[in-house]
């Protein structure tokens, strides 16, 4: 019987050895990262719950592709080894698969980073996926087992996702799980410029709420009262009416994370039901403060306004946790000193800041890469959100990267912290619960 290792290069990925540094000693950077680097990848999971019979499989969550994971892999003798990676991991999952393939072992990739730059995955794999992994994952098999692959596997539609099956918790190592992951939808609606969501896997979908409901169950057989973190794009930017979500949501217990667009602050409807439903966190892409930020597209509003959904989302017991991107054309010393002030003194219960990033296959990359504006020195292993990997307007990338670090000392410092805990506390308390 065939037996095929599904492996995903997990973990955190810092290339900048101050922003390393930064990560290890600043507390709320540091336990981001940790629940980040905790949370099990769903690729895998999900295919696996797609493997027709007649094969066997196992999930390696592998750090780093050092020998140490090349020879726990070859001791599965497997007749395939498909790997799971973001952009910063692909020198890693290269690597993985120059070692593989040297000991006889074919290799197949798949995800957002192979679905954008196929061409330059090809040549470092026996096989790469583009777009949904789900349609073409049983003939992928059995090429594999027959030794025919072919060297690029497209689906010729997208995924239903009212076919999905509840992902294999089952075959993940025995560990102490703080956190799992689901899925809602896939995709997000609004294709703002920097954004490399899910969505070039496909259109935007949602997922059934029963779907939804069964996969919390196969949860719980693990975990009775589990942490969930949705693995949705924008959970709420769609059609579906939310309520059987929000219900799928309330019965099975959880507590849970998720991204959304800040208007759900401005849907009554969604905001009396979130807090019941489980929902503890959100996070909110409020982007940037600086005027020339063309990335937001329909979501973009004045810093008052989204505020003020802020307060509301707030308001029921749900804490806010704002996201900013750090590096657009017109940010200078003087916009990120005004981030910093308001930062310091915004009523957000967590912020999260990264860089401006063009990954590959926004239309971000695609406009820098017009005007030649991406660093040539700079490879995939830099696009971890935390390294400059472009030429900002004005600033330069030297000085951008150092703004970025003073930045985030400032936001991360122990005094600025403590007050977003309490912060989140007393949002918390208003349902009366401290998650």
């Amino acid at each position: 019987m065939p037996h095929v290792t599904l492996v995903s290069l997990s973990g955190f990925r810092v290339r900048e050895p101050e922003m390393l540094a930064l990560g290890m000693t600043l507390p709320g950077l540091h336990d981001r990262a940790r629940a980040i680097a905790a949370l099990p990848a769903l690729a895998p999971l999900t295919l696996a719950a797609h493997t027709p019979e007649g094969w066997t499989q196992s999930i390696l969550e592998a750090p780093a592709a050092d020998d140490a994971a090349v020879q726990r892999i070859l001791a599965e003798k497997p007749a395939l080894v498909a790997i799971s990676a973001l952009t910063a991991s692909i020198p890693r999952a290269i690597a993985l698969s120059r070692s593989l393939r040297a000991e006889g072992v074919r290799t197949a990739l798949g995800g957002l980073h192979a679905t954008a730059c196929p061409d330059g995955c090809t040549p470092h794999f026996d096989a790469v996926v583009t777009g949904d992994g789900e349609p073409v994952w049983p003939a992928l098999l059995a090429d594999a087992a027959a030794g025919s692959l072919r060297p690029l596997y497209r689906p010729e539609r997208p995924f239903d996702l009212a076919e999905s099956r509840p992902p294999r918790w089952d075959l993940l190592p025995p560990r102490d799980r703080p956190r799992f992951t689901l899925q809602t939808a896939r995709g997000c609606p609004l294709a703002c410029e920097f954004c490399a969501a899910s969505r070039l896997l496909g259109p935007f979908r949602e997922k059934p709420a029963e779907h939804v409901a069964r996969e919390l169950d196969a949860i719980r057989a693990i975990a009775p009262r589990p942490i969930v973190e949705l693995a949705d794009d924008n959970t709420f930017a769609g059609r579906r009416d939310p309520a059987p979500l929000l219900d799928a949501l309330a019965a099975s217990g959880a507590r849970y994370f998720t991204e959304a667009d800040w208007r759900i602050g401005e849907r009554p409807d969604l905001l009396h039901r979130l807090a019941d439903s489980g929902c503890v966190q959100v996070l909110v892409g409020l982007e940037s403060l600086s005027p020339r930020f063309a990335g937001m597209g329909a979501k973009k509003a004045r810093i008052d306004r989204m505020m003020d959904a802020v307060a509301a989302i707030h308001h029921v017991g749900v804490a806010v946790i704002g996201c900013f991107v750090v590096g657009a054309d017109g940010e200078d010393e003087e916009s990120l000193a005004h981030l910093a002030d308001f930062l310091l003194d915004a009523p957000l219960a967590d912020v999260q800041l990264t860089l401006l990033t063009p990954f590959p296959g926004t239309r971000l990359h695609r406009r820098l890469a017009d005007q030649d504006r991406l660093l040539p020195d700079r490879g995939w292993d830099s696009y971890t959100l935390f390294d400059v990997v472009h030429r900002p307007d004005p600033l330069s990338p030297d000085q951008l990267q150092s703004a970025f670090h003073n930045l985030v000392k400032i936001v991360f410092s122990a005094q600025a912290s403590a007050r977003r805990h309490d912060l989140r506390r007393s949002v918390w308390a208003r349902r009366g619960v401290a998650p």
